[in-house]
C-alpha cells in the first residue's frame, strides 16, 4: 500500500522534529562543554589552591571532553609544578596521547621538573623527545641547559650544545645566556667567554653570567675585570650583577673596592640584594665604618634586612666595638623569629665577643637549640680573646663531650686560648691530642699558635728550635710571633734572626721594623734605631698610625694619634690634662720605653700621651654618666704606657674600660687587668 502524502508529511515532519531535537540536545551539551572548558580554565588561570586544583581535577578525569582538552593538561602540570609536586605533573604528562604530545608539553615537563630541582628527571625527558619525534626549541634548551648547570653535567651540556648548533639556535640570546651559565658552573669559564663573545646579541643577563661563572670559581677580581668591560659596552650593571659578585666577595684592591662602590651609586634602583654585597665587601676588605653606614641606608630607605645582611653587618659591628647596633640588631633577629637560624646566632655570638661582652655571648650560645664546630669555635675563641683560657679549655672539653668532631680550626682557637693565658703544658698536650689522636697534619696557624705560646712563655730559645724543627716552611706569622717575643724578652740575638727572614718574606710590613727599631731602642742601640728607620724611609715603608674607635649616639667616632679634628678636641685635651695629674699623684709614671725614640724624657711623655686609646677613653668620659663601661677598639696593640694608664684610669674613674688591640681584649678593672700583665 503506498504511502499516502499525508502520512509521508507526518513522517518527515517527525522525522525533522526528532533531527531538530537531537540537533538541539548535541548544542545543549556542546555549550556546557564549552561553559566547563571555560570555568576549568578560569578556575586553572586564577591560581587555585592545592584543595580546589586537586577538586577540579577529579572532575577533569571523568569528563572525557575536559580530560583530552590539550590547554587544560598543560595548565594541571603548571599548576602541580608550582605546588611543588611535579610527580602529578607527571601523571598528568603521561595520561596525554602521544600523538597529543607536542613540545609545549614537553617543555612544561621539563621546566616542572627544574624549578622543583629534579634535574635528571628533566634531561630524562629532554632526550625522549627525540623518541617522540618532538623538535627541542628556543624554549627548551635554556631550561635543559640550567639543569646541566645546577646539576654539574657537563657531558649532557656538551650533548645539547652540540644540538642547539644543529638546530640553528646558537645565536639565540636566550639560549646563548644558558650556554655561558653552563660553562661557568661547571668550570669552563673559557668555553663561557668564547659563547658570549660569540653572541650576535647581549643583554645585562649575558654579561652578569659571565660574572657569575667567575664568582662561583671564586675569582673575585676576574669576575670584577668583566664588570668593567661591561661599562665599556656601555651595559648598565644591575641587581642581578651585584647578587652575581655576592659567592666570591672576599680582600681585593682598593681601586676595585672603589669601582664597585661608583658602580653601587649608579645604579638608579638599588635592591637589598645590592646593599648586601656592599656590606659584605666593606666587611672583608676592613672598612667596617663603611660597612654600618650601608647598613643605616638599608634602615632609612625603609628596607628590611634579610638573614645574609644581617649575617654580612655583624662582623662590622664586631670590628667596631658597635655593641648599641648588635644589641639593636639581635633584638631585630628575635622579633622576625630569626633566633633559631644557625647561621645568624653564630654571627651573634661572634660579634658579642668581639664588643668583649663575654656573658651576653654566652646566653646567645647557652639558648642555641643546634650547635655546629663553628658555634663552640666562636665561643672557645670569645674566651681565648678575653684572657679566660680556663674557661676555654673547659668549652672544649664540653664540645668532646657532646661528640662534635674538632676541626682544624677549633684547635688553632684552644692553641690561641691556651697561648693568651699562658697555659703552657695544656697548649703542649691539644698540639699533641690533634696530630697523635684525630691524626691532622698541623697548619702553619696551628705552628704559629705554638711559636706564640712558647714565647708569651719566655720559651724563646725553645720557640726557635721548634721553627727549626717544622717540616714545612716557616711562614711571615712564625717569624713573627718569634720577633715580638724577641721584644718582650729583650732577645737581640733571635730577634735579628727573626727579622731577616721577616723582610725577606714581607720587606713591604711596617710592623717588623718597627719592631726591631724598638728591640734596638730598648737597649739603648740609637744608631741601629735610626739605620732601621733610613731603610724604611728609603723604601716609603711608614707605619701605620694607631686608631681607635668607640661607638656613641648610633654613630663610631675615631680617633688618630694627636688627632686634633674632633669637634670636642678642646674639652677632651682638657680633661686629659686634669686626668693626668691625678694620675701621677695616684702613682702613675709614664712608661717611657713605650715611645723608644731616641728624644728627651719629657717629649717621650708628650708623645704618649696623645695615643689614640686615651684620647677615646677621654671622649668617653666626658659623654657619658659615672660608671658606664668604656669600650674602645685599636688596630694595633696596647702599648705598655696605655696599658699602665688604663689601669689607672678604671681606678679613679671607677669605670670598666674594655679595649681590644690586634690580639686580645683587655678587661681593666678597678686598677687590674684581665690579662694580668701577662703580655
Amino acid at each position: 500500500m503506498k504511502p499516502t502524502s499525508s502520512s509521508f508529511s507526518t513522517n518527515f515532519a517527525t522525522t525533522t522534529s526528532k533531527r531538530l531535537q537531537t540537533s538541539l540536545s548535541n548544542l545543549r551539551i556542546w555549550e556546557e562543554f564549552e561553559a566547563k572548558t571555560c570555568l576549568c580554565n578560569k578556575i586553572l588561570d586564577g591560581c587555585p589552591d592545592v584543595l580546589t586544583l586537586k577538586k577540579l581535577h577529579a572532575q577533569v578525569l571523568v569528563i572525557d571532553h575536559l580530560h583530552s582538552n590539550p590547554s587544560i593538561g598543560i595548565k594541571l602540570m603548571r599548576a602541580y609544578s608550582s605546588f611543588g609536586e611535579p610527580k602529578t605533573s607527571r601523571k598528568v604528562f603521561d595520561e596525554i596521547p602521544a600523538a597529543d604530545k607536542n613540545i609545549v608539553f614537553f617543555n612544561v615537563m621539563i621546566r616542572s621538573y627544574v624549578n622543583n630541582c629534579m634535574y635528571g628527571e628533566a634531561l630524562l625527558v629532554y632526550m625522549n623527545m627525540w623518541r617522540y619525534g618532538v623538535v627541542p626549541d628556543n624554549y627548551t634548551f635554556p631550561c635543559v641547559l640550567k639543569a646541566c648547570s645546577v646539576s654539574d653535567n657537563l657531558k649532557v651540556g656538551l650533548q645539547i650544545h652540540a644540538a642547539i648548533v644543529r638546530a640553528g639556535l646558537d645565536f639565540n640570546l636566550f639560549v646563548g645566556n644558558g650556554l655561558i651559565a653552563m660553562y661557568g658552573k661547571c668550570d669552563r669559564l673559557g668555553d663561557a667567554r668564547r659563547v658570549l663573545d660569540g653572541m650576535r646579541q647581549r643583554d645585562v643577563v649575558s654579561w652578569n653570567s659571565m660574572v657569575a661563572g667567575f664568582a662561583q670559581k671564586g675569582r673575585f677580581d676576574d669576575a670584577l675585570e668583566v664588570c668593567k668591560e661591561m661599562e665599556t659596552q656601555l651595559v648598565k650593571p644591575n641587581a642581578g650583577t651585584m647578587a652575581s659578585l655576592f659567592p666570591a666577595v672576599t680582600n681585593t684592591s682598593s681601586a676595585n673596592v672603589q669601582f664597585v662602590r661608583e658602580m653601587f651609586n649608579k645604579m638608579a634602583m638599588k635592591e637589598l640584594v645590592s646593599y648586601n654585597v656592599m656590606i659584605a665587601i666593606c666587611v672583608n676588605n676592613s672598612l667596617p665604618t663603611e660597612a654600618v653606614e650601608i647598613f643605616s641606608q638599608i634602615e632609612s630607605k625603609g628596607l628590611e634586612p634579610d638573614p645574609v645582611t644581617i649575617a654580612s653587618v655583624l662582623p662590622a659591628c664586631g670590628d667596631l666595638s658597635a655593641l648599641e647596633l648588635g644589641k639593636r640588631i639581635h633584638e631585630y633577629v628575635v622579633r622576625k623569629g630569626l633566633s633559631q637560624n644557625m647561621f645568624l646566632t653564630n654571627a651573634l655570638v661572634d660579634m658579642y665577643a668581639k664588643c668583649g661582652c663575654l656573658q651576653a655571648a654566652r646566653e646567645v650560645f647557652d639558648g642555641m637549640g643546634l650547635r655546629d664546630v663553628v658555634s663552640w669555635t666562636s665561643m672557645i675563641s670569645a674566651y681565648g680573646m678575653n684572657g679566660q683560657g680556663r674557661d676555654a679549655v673547659g668549652l672544649f672539653s664540653e664540645m668532646l663531650e657532646s661528640g662534635v668532631v674538632p676541626d682544624q680550626i677549633v684547635f688553632v682557637s684552644i692553641l690561641s686560648a691556651c697561648s693568651h693565658s699562658g697555659l703552657l703544658d695544656e697548649g703542649r698536650h691539644y698540639f699533641r691530642l690533634m696530630t697523635r689522636e684525630y691524626k691532622m697534619v698541623p697548619r702553619l696557624e696551628h705552628y704559629a699558635c705554638m711559636v706564640d705560646l712558647l714565647g708569651r712563655a719566655g720559651l724563646v730559645d725553645e720557640a726557635y728550635k721548634f721553627i727549626s724543627q717544622m717540616t714545612v716552611k716557616p711562614s711571615e706569622q712564625l717569624w713573627g710571633a718569634l720577633l715580638s717575643a724577641c721584644q718582650v724578652y729583650s732577645n737581640m740575638s733571635l730577634g735579628l734572626v727573626a727579622a731577616d727572614h721577616l723582610f725577606q718574606l714581607v720587606p713591604e710590613q711596617a710592623g717588623y721594623y718597627v719592631l726591631l727599631s724598638n728591640i734596638y731602642a730598648k737597649a739603648g742601640r740609637w744608631n741601629e734605631v735610626t739605620a732601621v728607620r733610613s731603610v724604611m724611609k728609603s723604601r716609603g715603608i711608614s707605619k701605620m698610625p694607631g686608631c681607635s674607635n668607640v661607638e656613641m649616639g648610633k654613630r663610631v667616632h675615631t680617633f688618630l694619634v694627636g688627632d686634633q679634628s674632633h669637634p670636642q678636641t678642646k674639652e677632651i685635651y682638657e680633661e686629659l690634662d686634669v686626668l693626668v695629674s691625678k694620675m701621677k699623684e695616684a702613682g702613675y709614671v709614664p712608661e717611657t720605653n713605650s715611645a723608644l725614640h731616641d728624644v728627651e724624657e719629657e717629649d717621650k711623655e708628650c708623645h704618649l700621651a696623645v695615643h689614640s686609646e686615651k684620647l677615646a677613653i677621654v671622649f668617653v668620659i666626658i659623654n657619658t654618666e659615672p660608671g658606664t663601661p668604656i669600650r674602645i677598639t685599636k688596630n694595633l696593640r696596647v702599648c705598655g704606657d696605655c696599658h699602665v694608664a688604663a689601669k689607672h684610669i678604671s681606678k679613679i674613674t671607677e669605670r670598666e674600660i674594655i679595649v681590644r688591640d690586634t690580639n686580645r681584649f683587655h678587661h681593666f678593672r678597678n686598677g687590674t687587668c684581665s690579662c694580668g700583665d701577662y703580655w
